[in-house]
């Protein structure tokens, strides 16, 4: 098999494995307890915090752990709508991944507005349409920092810039940018920050929201003191451990891990260019790494992942998310991607493991299908 699915999710990486093992064997206590079984398990959450942190340039303290990144979007769009009465605004973008999205439509309900910024061809969002469209009544600016469907990376600290004028929060949902690409929410001045670990070879079911230090939100749930008082429950333990080591290990790794993704890119475009393949690669330039969607003149999106999937190829086709509809995604509706394309696109995300025969093949597999 080989697997090109990685922004859906990625192989847990040993690392992270045995980091959780004892923690999931030996060491099981409740972190909350006050005796010497549980300390052991308290030092090892204070150290996944501070290595999470350390990986985004956040401080300890701003870093909480939640079941991941649809329960981080979450949080944070439905907190900051209640914070002051005179800013019940939210502004987001087209292209955002649906936890966002459907949390937006949650919010209109109750009859708050919610702006949604157009993109470009290329999927950026205009900074000045994002100035225009904010407001003293804006509460939250929502902008993904790398969209899952085409790659494209946002000016995250440039917005940011602009939401902080207008006196509003800014969000991002950084879940396919988290241990891929160089991030410093201090520097970016990034309020809040979702991210999920099964996107950087960590475990399913754990993630974080990064809250900056002087922003104050709603408890998620209430319940314990755990996560200082905003997020009540036993913390999981083990997949902190895990996310945490996997993330270190992403990091430390990040540059020569984008060099060889970018080679693999070069090889697959170059071969299907050469068997004169009518498609359009779609995104920016400046992409998340190994991210590559393409859309092929009169085929079929679905057709192409059943037919891959036959030879023993795994991709994504439509929504990433979204497996129930497969019409045309609202992102390649959003770009404007000419109808004879539109429906024959797929999405091809290399990871780590992948190899440059794995590119040429799967390029030989696209052609057998579609010459």
């Amino acid at each position: 098999m080989i697997y090109a699915d990685n922004a859906a999710t990625t192989k847990l990486c040993k690392q992270a494995f045995d980091a959780m093992k004892p923690y999931l064997l030996e060491q099981y206590g409740n972190a909350s307890q006050p005796y010497s079984f549980s300390r052991t398990v308290k030092k090892a959450l204070q150290l996944a915090r501070k290595t999470i942190a350390d990986c985004i340039g956040a401080s300890p303290e701003e870093i909480y752990f939640t079941s991941g990144g649809t329960e981080s979007d979450n949080w944070a769009l439905k907190s900051a709508i209640f914070l002051k009465k005179e800013k019940n605004e939210v502004i987001t973008s087209e292209i955002e991944h649906h936890a966002i999205l459907n949390s937006c439509r949650t919010i209109q309900r109750l009859g708050i507005p919610v702006h949604y910024l157009s993109v470009s061809r290329k999927g950026i969002v205009s900074q000045e349409d994002l100035d225009k469209a904010t407001s003293d009544k804006t509460a939250i600016v929502s902008i993904m920092y790398g969209n899952n469907e085409i790659g494209t990376i946002e000016p995250i600290a440039e917005l940011a810039k602009i939401v902080h004028a207008h006196g509003a929060l800014f969000h991002t949902d950084a879940v396919q940018a988290v241990g891929h690409i160089p991030i410093n929410v201090h520097k970016e001045n990034i309020d809040l920050l979702s991210s999920s670990a099964h996107k950087f070879n960590g475990p399913k079911g754990i993630g974080f929201l990064y809250i900056r230090n002087g922003v104050h939100i709603h408890p998620y749930e209430d319940g314990g003191s755990q996560e200082n008082g905003l997020r009540a429950g036993t913390e999981n333990i083990a997949s902190i451990v895990g996310m945490s080591e996997a993330l270190r290990f992403n990091t430390a790794r990040m540059k020569d891990v984008a060099n060889k993704l970018q080679s693999l890119e070069d090889v697959l475009l170059n071969k299907l260019r050469e068997s004169n393949i009518d498609f359009i690669r779609n995104g920016s330039e400046y992409h998340l790494p190994g991210n590559v969607c393409l859309s092929f003149r009169g085929a079929d999106g679905e057709m192409l992942l059943h037919r891959l999937d036959l030879m023993g190829i795994c991709i994504s086709t439509g929504s990433a998310c979204d497996s129930v509809h497969t019409q045309v995604s609202h992102v390649i509706k959003a770009i404007g991607v000419p109808a004879d394309y539109a429906q024959g696109t797929i999405r091809i995300t290399f990871g780590a493991e992948n190899t440059i025969s794995e590119a040429v093949e799967i390029a030989n597999a696209l052609r057998k299908i579609l010459i």
